[in-house]
């Protein structure tokens, strides 16, 4: 991982502020908790709905019965955000930027913290069985909410610390891009026929489990880096 200290002295010895954590201090209490109960909504799910091949109660009464062709447009598009060339797009933007920023551990939370989502749903499909629309279509959770989710909070939690906003503020715009990002995509998900309602929330939650822990590995892994090069 590249150091965050990027100015050298005259004596040769790094200076310079160390660029600013991934995940704010100011929200480290409150994303813990946060992602330990989406966890467990990750877990509950995946024990209720494991092996079924059927919409359970909850996606039978929020399901969407299709959607007009201008409406399926807007979702196909929303939709190639979770593919590999539109994650790939999504992730060279980001990282382009960080690296503008030269802020090395931004760049490496914008790939680890969807890749990990992503990684995560991969896992949970075989060992929860559910499938939608054939045996070979694993469905719980959704890897596309997942990643859009992650990418939202990743960014949310790069300006939070960026421009140093309080707990309260801070807290409303990760929460908030995320739960922004994960009703688009999973509105996509289930217009397009791809995923159960139910699918679409533990792809969320898995999300909110895996990127502020993300975040946190990061920053533990480069602040170690920088210790032991002082």
């Amino acid at each position: 991982m590249v150091e965050d200290l990027i100015r050298p002295t005259r004596g040769g010895r790094p200076a310079g502020r160390p660029a600013p954590a991934v995940l704010p201090p100011s929200l480290r209490a409150w994303l813990g908790p946060v992602a330990v109960l989406a966890a467990l909504v990750v877990a509950v799910l995946g024990a209720v709905y494991a092996g079924d091949g059927e919409p359970g109660g909850v996606d039978a009464r929020i399901a969407v019965d299709g959607v007009g062709p201008s409406w399926r447009h807007t979702a196909l598009a929303t939709d190639f955000l979770g593919e590999p060339g539109g994650a790939a797009v999504l992730a060279g933007a980001a990282v382009t930027g960080c690296l503008l920023l030269r802020w090395a551990r931004a760049a490496v939370l914008v790939v680890a913290g969807p890749g990990l989502a992503v990684v995560a749903t991969t896992l949970l499909k075989p060992l929860v069985g559910r499938t939608i629309h054939g045996d070979d279509n694993l469905s719980y959770p959704s890897g596309h909410t997942a990643f859009l989710t992650a990418v939202a909070l990743v960014v949310a939690l790069l300006v939070t610390g960026r421009l140093g906003l309080g707990r309260t503020a801070g807290l409303s715009l990760v929460l908030g891009a995320a739960l922004v990002a994960g009703a688009a995509m999973g509105w996509a998900q289930v217009a397009l026929g791809a995923h159960y309602p139910t699918d679409v929330l533990g792809g969320w939650c898995t999300a909110l489990a895996v990127a502020p822990a993300a975040a946190w590995l990061v920053d533990r892994v480069a602040d170690t880096l920088r210790e032991r090069r002082s």
